[in-house]
């Protein structure tokens, strides 16, 4: 490879690359590179013409260029307008700065011209010919910026430096990647980049060509499509027939003419008809008016049952679906009542509380039955998103009106009874609060305009009767407790469940297990058991889950033994349930020191409950166990606080407080326990723990106590006196200022029960403190 020295004035060149044997259109405007050109016509028309790093640099300096150009002969200038001056130039050699003579008023450097010498023969260099005029030959092919007459020019050239650097300067690939070739002297060298950019070039071409013809035929087939519709219409045009998108915006047009709607709602229905008619077909946009259209039509905006307002027929019903719940069938009957006499009555909006299983949810779809109105129910239970009731606004993907027109469409009138189940077990997270957006469904004065967030169209919801149900209040938010008219249901009595099982649930499971009634008997003894020894709950659920699974076995005996009739008696009751599972006796166990029997009320029924006080030598410590909440603690220390001020008057030690610890301890640690009704309960173990003296088997008390001595009144009364009969209660003391809700309590319940009313402790120890007169300790 030989060299040659020179020095020549330099242009740094903006955005473009040259290559030997190439010639090239370029304007200059840059007074150095004016200057340059002036002292290149002077002297020889030679010039070194490099290409600029940062093409947007406007006073580049020695850093700001590439150290390898091409020396280049002028053959042309033309001055333009505004001192720009268009050349011609034909590059001779590649070249590489040695030094920077001189910067000003333009460049002067030092270059290095090197000539390639190729020895002939040269198997490896012209392979690497072969491959490149090959790969370009294609590359021509794939990019259309290329003329094919490059492919002729390049087919008689011979010498392999010419030919590279031909091939190289018709490249349209980046600058860089010019200049990376360009700096290569050695001809392998550079023919080996120049064969892998054209192998990566072509491969970009080829998905470039892939990419585009599978949009265009995306498009053709668009365009087809399009001018076969418009062909059809022509031709529907000619024949006098209608497309059916035609049919489709005249029926729409003729379903609100129908319609009586309110002005706003027909406004909107005519000007989302219109929005339809102005788009394609094809739009996304038009299948969601479309959606929007159908709800409005499928709406019961006009639709109402006709209420049955017949009193005796609906207490018929009433009663024949349902034993008890004697004050839910009054408000029912109430309801009927003042409807005939006010035919434009709102509807009610009733909550029905009670424990599980009592028949809050089937007792709304007998009123239903009982009104000839179509039944809904919605269930609230883990419900936390506000759009399952207002539902989605139409900006969203997807978006469809919420669960309440949702039921009002299955329902297909606009007064259906409406049940939301369990509205007590709602919860809110950062979508939103349901039970604010139900304010507006269960509030009287505003539903009769509710607007769902998708139809944004008032809709009546004020002749829906809803009803609600819960297991508690506690956890519903006031603001809606106060919307709702509550009805609580309390637990059934034992006569009560024996009358529903025999009337109801028996009857049920024998259809439901294809038996007939001929073929199997069971006596109202072998309920009364199941009902005391396998289920312990104020409803009905379980025991009608225990009789289904006597039925079921007394169904494989007729069939496995071929028996005709299986009679279900007490004493075969074990045999298909096992063991039994509840003692309700154990309250007639025995008189104890140190343990009270006392009552309390859950969501679930009321319960008895077992205070235990155990007395130790110590130094006055007080011990509470069984997860007892802050109020029962509370409620202990303020029956210790009255024992030690009566201590004297009890016969006491009035220094036990120094010299005794004090354990009470609630049994059946893992259930949570709380509330201040045990307070007379504990006083009781307390005193009969210091006094040594048993406390009666058969008594029960309740009452919240001050440290006066002072009996507070409580609530769930009727249940907690339920549960104190299941335990074999006979005595139950309760606050005086609950006399008022004896009344609640079934007859048959009060005739087997003693009531003790007191207002303070004495009435309480008297009663519940055993002081010989009887002979079973």
């Amino acid at each position: 490879m030989s060299e040659n020295k020179k020095s020549l004035p330099l242009i740094p060149l903006r955005g473009l690359s040259i290559f030997p044997y190439m010639l090239l259109h370029f304007d200059v405007g840059r007074e150095k590179s004016i200057k340059a050109l002036e002292e290149a016509m002077i002297n020889d028309q030679m010039i070194f013409l490099v290409t600029q790093i940062d093409p947007t640099t406007d006073i580049p300096t020695k850093e700001d260029f590439y150290q390898v150009g091409t020396v280049s002969k002028i053959k042309q200038l033309l001055k333009l307008p505004g001192d720009t001056i268009r050349v011609l130039v034909e590059g001779i050699a590649r070249a590489e700065i040695q030094s920077i003579i001189s910067d000003d008023p333009y460049f002067v450097v030092e270059v290095t011209e090197y000539a390639t010498n190729l020895h002939e023969g040269n198997l490896e260099i012209e392979a690497l010919r072969r491959s490149v005029s090959e790969a370009f030959e294609e590359y021509v092919k794939l990019n259309s910026r290329i003329t094919p007459e490059i492919l002729i020019t390049i087919s008689g050239i011979e010498d392999i430096d010419r030919f590279t650097d031909i091939v190289a300067s018709n490249l349209t690939v980046k600058i860089e990647q010019k200049q990376e070739i360009l700096s290569q002297f050695d001809v392998k060298v550079r023919l080996e980049k120049l064969y892998f950019v054209l192998l990566k070039e072509i491969e970009i071409l080829e998905l470039e060509r892939k990419i585009n013809n599978r949009v265009r035929k995306q498009i053709d087939k668009t365009q087809k499509e399009y001018y076969l519709r418009e062909q059809i219409k022509a031709m529907q045009k000619e024949l006098g027939d209608k497309d059916s998108f035609e049919e489709e915006i005249l029926e729409y047009e003729d379903k609100l003419s129908k319609l009586k709607l309110p002005d706003e709602v027909v406004n909107k229905v005519k000007k989302e008809i219109d929005r339809l008619t102005k788009l394609s077909q094809a739009s996304p946009e038009s299948g969601v008016i479309r959606s929007y259209l159908d709800w409005i039509f499928d709406l019961p905006w006009n639709v109402e049952t006709k209420d049955n307002l017949d009193i005796k027929n609906a207490r018929r019903i009433l009663e024949e679906d349902h034993y008890g719940l004697k004050k839910v069938k009054e408000r029912i009957l109430e309801y009927l009542a003042i409807r005939k006499l006010a035919m434009n009555m709102k509807g009610p909006i009733l909550c029905f509380v009670g424990p599980p299983g009592v028949g809050k949810t089937s007792i709304a779809k007998s009123i239903a039955r009982a009104m000839d109105r179509k039944f809904v129910r919605m269930s609230l239970g883990g419900v936390r998103d506000e759009a399952e009731i207002r539902g989605h606004r139409r900006t969203y993907i997807g978006a469809i009106p919420g669960r309440i027109i949702y039921y009002i469409k299955q329902a297909e009138t606009k007064n259906p009874v409406f049940l939301f189940d369990e509205i007590d077990k709602m919860s809110s997270d950062f979508r939103g609060d349901p039970a604010s957006a139900l304010l507006e469904v269960l509030d009287s004065e505003q539903n009769k305009d509710f607007r769902d967030h998708y139809l944004e169209l008032p809709f009546d919801l004020s002749k829906v009767m809803f009803i609600t149900t819960a297991n508690t209040i506690d956890t519903i938010p006031a603001a809606l407790l106060d919307r709702m008219e509550i009805i609580y249901l309390s637990g059934y009595t034992e006569e009560e469940k024996l009358n529903i099982a025999v009337k109801h649930l028996i009857p049920k499971q024998v259809k439901e297990h294809s038996i007939k009634e001929e073929q199997i008997s069971i006596n109202e003894k072998a309920v009364s058991t199941v009902i005391n020894n396998y289920t312990k709950e104020s409803g009905v659920r379980n025991l009608e889950r225990e009789l289904a699974n006597i039925i079921r076995k007394a169904a494989t005996e007729i069939v496995e033994k071929d028996k005709k009739t299986v009679k279900i008696n007490p004493n075969s009751v074990m045999k298909y349930l096992g063991i039994p599972r509840y003692r309700y006796d154990m309250a007639n166990l025995k008189n104890e020191i140190g343990v009270a029997t006392g009552l309390a009320w859950t969501p679930y029924g009321g319960d008895t409950l077992f205070i235990e006080v155990t007395t130790m030598t110590g130094s006055g410590k007080l011990e509470l166990t069984g997860h007892l909440g802050d109020v029962m603690k509370e409620s202990a220390k303020a029956g210790l606080s009255y024992v030690r001020s009566k201590a004297e008057k009890m016969g006491i030690d009035v220094d036990f407080s120094k010299k005794v610890d004090i354990h009470i301890h609630v049994p059946e640690g893992a259930t949570p326990k709380d509330g201040p009704s045990a307070g007379i309960t504990m006083a009781t173990a307390l005193i009969s723990a210091l006094c040594n003296i048993p406390v009666r088997k058969d008594v029960a008390m309740t009452g919240e106590i001050t440290l006066r001595g002072r009996i507070l009144p409580i609530g769930g009364l009727k249940e907690k006196v339920l549960a104190a009969k299941r335990a074999g209660i006979k005595k139950i003391i309760i606050p005086k200022e609950n006399e008022k809700d004896i009344e609640e309590i079934p007859a048959n319940v009060k005739k087997e029960i003693e009531f003790i009313l007191a207002d303070n402790m004495d009435p309480v120890l008297e009663h519940a403190l055993f002081r010989g007169e009887d002979s079973d300790n």
